[in-house]
């Protein structure tokens, strides 16, 4: 599997998101979800991703975990979430094909797919689920490049047995919830002496 090419056109689409949000509505069962953190573009692309640090602060996730590395900026993650609408959906596991794209005027886009990875099979301790081309798109904001603007776009298929109704009534919650976790975490994770960002190169 060319995991790359995927990986490319994933990123391509996921930027088409951002140019035509005529089929979106802002946080409904689209998927879509804006909101303004106060981090630069470049370190809130970084923090995103960082599987050491995401489920510090990502409430949804109790496993984020990069089990294969393509390049310095494609591999495949394996996820799994929390239970949620008070025990009614169960967690799931992901295997995901993430790319991270840089663009010009420091614009970052985090791309991601569900692909078929034969060292990690479907278990059964966990429903699979699949998402279509997801991603986060980070820009600055042009008045104050100290703060950037992040827009989420998720196409997740839970699978099992959920009506689609109790889908509906708690991802927008989860979606805004997810904004305000970074915003947090970005701030738990600034040095207290306000240096600033505390990069972690570790994978």
């Amino acid at each position: 599997m060319d995991y790359k090419a995927i990986a490319q056109k994933t990123v391509q689409e996921v930027l088409g998101y951002t140019q035509d949000t005529s089929g979106w509505k802002v946080v409904k069962i689209s998927y879509r979800v804006e909101g303004i953190i106060p981090e630069s573009a470049a370190k809130l692309s970084d923090f995103l991703y960082q599987t050491g640090e995401r489920v510090t602060w990502d409430k949804s996730l109790q496993v984020y975990d990069i089990v294969h590395r393509i390049d310095s900026d494609t591999f495949i993650c394996h996820t799994i979430t929390q239970s949620f609408a008070m025990g009614s959906i169960s967690p799931r596991d992901f295997i995901d094909l993430v790319y991270i794209k840089r663009y010009e005027g420091n614009m970052n886009i985090i791309s991601s797919k569900s692909v078929d990875f034969p060292e990690y099979p479907p278990s059964s301790n966990y429903i699979r689920g699949y998402n279509h081309p997801c991603g986060f798109v980070c820009s600055p904001m042009k008045e104050n490049p100290a703060y950037s603007k992040l827009v989420m776009f998720v196409q997740t298929e839970m699978r099992g047995k959920l009506p689609p109704s109790i889908i509906e009534k708690t991802m927008p919650s989860n979606l805004v919830n997810f904004i305000l976790n970074a915003k947090d975490g970005i701030k738990a994770h600034k040095t207290p002496s306000g240096r600033g960002f505390r990069h972690n190169s570790h994978s």
